[in-house]
């Protein structure tokens, strides 16, 4: 009797030291979840301040060299000063969103988030070749994090723009409704992506592009992947089509504005 009670008890103390050994494990874990986060966040507005920085050189440079142009000097200065904005609201959404903290969403027309994209891109497409159609109702808007939104669309526009260089081509961004859903479409007419390519497009780390000649800069591999974060983070999807040498698509597709009655 002695002995089943010593061998219960040696029992109940390894389940206690298993126990134990468990919570530190899982305490470990989270640790490490808090970590991948962080490291995840520096990345992405890496990749983010990056899209901002680019423009705002090339105004800076190009006031530098024509310093008699007042107007271009304040053009310059007006654009550096909208940018450190920005860049300040996306470090603070990016790091929200690695966070997993919620961030208040506003009813935003979609015409204007794309007009002040291509503002702060600051380069008029057609210098590359390329054609630009918008096709965006007016009073179409959408339930989002503007800034969020922003740096999704920027990413599929430099993108786009990326994939029809040299020869140049078509960019068609446009957006629709129906009684469940709002769809925002960007399409281009580039080099498109390889079946074996596409189905890791949205993966971190995972490039299609090769060394950029004029940047001599490689893709992180991020921007598809922070695309993916932010939309889900909407509770909506992200998806992409593409035939090699003819064009890729992608479609967001985002849920429909709450009534206003059921706003927080």
């Amino acid at each position: 009797m002695t002995s089943i009670i010593e061998k219960r008890a040696g029992l109940h103390k390894d389940l206690a030291d298993l126990q134990a050994q468990n919570q530190r494990l899982q305490s470990e874990i989270y640790r490490l979840e808090r970590l991948a986060n962080i490291g995840n966040a520096s990345c992405m507005i890496a990749h983010e301040i990056n899209n901002l920085l680019t423009p705002l050189a090339s105004y800076a440079d190009l006031a530098l060299k024509n310093r008699d142009d007042k107007a271009l000097t304040q053009k310059a200065l007006d654009k550096a000063v909208r940018n450190c904005e920005r860049a300040t609201r996306i470090m603070e959404s990016v790091l929200t969103l690695a966070q997993g903290q919620e961030q208040e969403k506003q009813d935003v027309r979609l015409s204007i988030l794309v007009e002040e994209v291509f503002t702060c891109l600051c380069r008029d497409l057609a210098k590359d070749g390329i054609t630009v159609q918008i096709q965006i109702p007016e009073d179409l808007t959408a339930w989002i994090v503007p800034v969020q939104m922003q740096q999704v669309l920027m990413n599929l526009i430099l993108n786009a723009r990326e994939a029809m260089l040299p020869r140049g081509g078509i960019l068609n961004i446009k957006s629709s409704q129906d009684p469940d859903a709002v769809y925002i479409e960007v399409a281009d007419t580039g080099s498109g992506i390889a079946p074996a390519g596409l189905q890791k497009v949205f993966e971190q780390f995972y490039s299609t592009k090769t060394k950029d000649a004029t940047t001599r800069q490689c893709s992180s591999g991020l921007g598809l992947a922070f695309c993916k974060k932010v939309v889900e983070a909407h509770d909506g999807c992200i998806s992409v089509e593409s035939q090699v040498d003819k064009g890729t698509t992608f479609r967001i597709t985002l849920p429909k504005p709450p009534s206003r009655s059921s706003r927080p």
